[in-house]
């Protein structure tokens, strides 16, 4: 666990304030969600990493062999890296209820880390999320607050793989909110106010 094993961007909060960690999309940073957490919640503590891996110089938080193929062995050595840096920022920031928000490939990561160490969330947001896998059952997942938007025509996270995905966190008995609007994979206002409800609540 290290508290430097990404680039990131920090902003600490006052004692009890929640710890929001921020997962940019392919070919973002780690200013592209910093801001808005900003907004949605002023006094938050923030910690926004940047993904360490290149593709054709895009960031990205793990490797994938075409779209929507993912390198399954990579996928599972970052999932643990990123586990233990959250956690060292997390026992760094003792008492703060810690939420995590992603976009596209950020969403994917931080899935697959509430999958594999669900007790580092309170509450997570997980926008145009694609898991093209079928996750096992995780007794860890319930009660979890759980939040996934995504648009209706995503030619890049079908809406099927969206729904199974809100469906396998209903079923592991996590508390889930499903957003959809009706464009592709771009965020939109809507889903903003969703989301600032979400974490706000």
């Amino acid at each position: 666990m290290s508290l430097s094993a990404y680039h990131h961007l920090a902003k600490a909060g006052p004692p009890g304030a929640p710890l929001v960690f921020a997962f940019h999309g392919t070919g973002g940073d780690e200013h592209q969600f910093f801001g808005l957490i900003e907004q949605i919640l002023p006094q938050a503590g923030i910690v926004s990493p940047r993904g360490d891996v290149s593709e054709h110089g895009a960031n990205r938080f793990f490797r994938r062999t075409g779209e929507g193929v993912y390198d399954m062995a990579d996928l599972a050595l970052r999932t643990a890296k990123m586990a233990g840096f959250i956690a060292a920022h997390k026992a760094a920031n003792p008492g703060a209820p810690v939420y995590g928000l992603g976009y596209s490939n950020g969403a994917n990561i931080l899935a697959s880390v509430v999958l594999e160490a669900p007790d580092l969330f309170e509450r997570v947001v997980l926008m145009h999320p694609l898991i093209p896998w079928q996750p096992a059952p995780n007794a860890g997942l319930r009660g979890k607050k759980v939040l996934i938007t995504a648009g209706r025509q995503d030619p890049i996270c079908p809406l099927p793989l969206t729904q199974s995905l809100d469906h396998y966190f209903k079923t592991q008995g996590s508390a889930v909110d499903l957003f959809l609007h009706d464009g592709g994979h771009e965020v939109r206002q809507p889903e903003l106010t969703a989301i600032a409800a979400f974490l706000k609540a």
